[in-house]
């Protein structure tokens, strides 16, 4: 009678992470193709109606957010295992409270981090001791302001409203990093944040390769199966107002005769997801349809810093008193923004 050895054949995990990596990026390119034909082509329904438009909105940035969220969190994750939390702590905190928020935000203008890397960014940085306000300016600057914004901006609307945004936008940055340093919260982050940065210091054991990679993935796994369901309830209004609200109407709102336009405008960009880069072509239509550019740049700051999907993701480490804080500070500024640029470019 022969006996039959079943071994367990063991896969190299770089070769996991190349077919994770490959599967990825598949998935990321074929993700619009494939919500148009479910939508206009499975589905039936008329390009340029409202609900075509916005089951084909929600079908493209569901699969968009999540692959980003997944991608984003498991490669910042990863890197921030090779940083050193001292080198961190020197470079933004270690040189006074308004040098250590400049730098944080000009750290985070150079940094193309979307907004689906707070979690792991804003543990990185209280476990790098960083203070509370200076972690925050770099959260703002991140997505609001960097090269790719930049690029865009000069080449569609020229120099003058790019650097005015830039300004602004480290403006808000460094403000409320200011604010929420001088408020002192750190009470109202959440305890297992802590419990990470007291543990921070007691292994001085390198991890090799294979266990920097692991931990990324289990971080990644939790965050994403804590905030998937907010997300997909946020990225449904944002869908409903794709399809249903028309820039006429927006334009409408943010009307030079309407005193509340501004406000207005960031209640209604906060429900929606993008990186700066993606909310260019949207301003630019807004634009030339009349509406003002301080309501636009402010409707831009809105879904770029305050996106229901980066709120939800934050409530994962703050505490309610301190999301909701950050949010008005935040929305604070951005209001000023618009209206002092409404006045600028009157």
């Amino acid at each position: 009678m022969t006996t039959l050895a079943i071994r367990r054949v063991h896969v190299p995990l770089w070769l996991t992470v190349l077919a994770g990596t490959t599967l990825w990026l598949f998935a990321w390119f074929i993700n619009l193709p494939l919500a148009i034909w479910i939508t206009f082509d499975l589905l039936g329904l008329e390009p340029g109606t409202p609900l075509g438009e916005a089951v084909a909105f929600f079908l493209y940035d569901l699969p968009k957010v999540l692959l980003l969220l997944t991608g984003v969190v498991t490669l910042v994750s990863f890197l921030r295992s090779y940083v050193a939390p001292e080198k961190v702590r020197s470079a933004l905190s270690g040189r006074g409270t308004l040098p250590g928020t400049v730098a944080a935000a000009g750290f985070g203008m150079v940094t193309p981090f979307c907004s689906c890397s707070a979690v792991p960014l804003f543990i990185g940085f209280v476990e790098a001791g960083v203070p509370l306000g200076v972690t925050f300016a770099f959260l703002v600057a991140s997505p609001m302001v960097n090269e790719v914004a930049i690029v865009l901006l000069w080449g569609l609307f020229g120099p003058t409203i790019t650097v005015a945004y830039v300004l602004a936008g480290l403006a808000v940055a460094i403000g409320a990093g200011l604010v929420i340093g001088r408020l002192h919260l750190e009470r109202y982050v959440e305890d297992y944040v802590w419990t990470i940065h007291a543990g921070a210091g007691v292994s001085t054991i390198r991890p090799t390769m294979d266990e920097r990679i692991l931990e990324a993935w289990r971080s990644t796994v939790q965050i994403v199966r804590t905030v998937w369901p907010y997300v997909v309830v946020g990225i449904a209004i944002g869908a409903f107002i794709h399809g249903f609200v028309p820039t006429d109407l927006v334009v409408r709102i943010g009307g030079t005769d309407n005193p509340l336009a501004v406000p207005m405008l960031v209640a209604l960009g906060i429900p929606l997801y993008s990186n700066a880069a993606g909310t260019i072509p949207i301003i630019e239509a807004l634009l030339g349809k009349g509406l003002p550019v301080g309501s636009a740049l402010a409707f831009m700051m809105a879904i770029t810093a305050l996106s229901f999907p980066e709120l939800v993701i934050l409530r994962r480490v703050m505490k309610p008193r301190l999301l909701a804080i950050f949010v008005t500070v935040v929305a604070a500024g951005i209001l000023a923004v618009g209206y002092g640029f409404n006045f600028l470019f009157a």
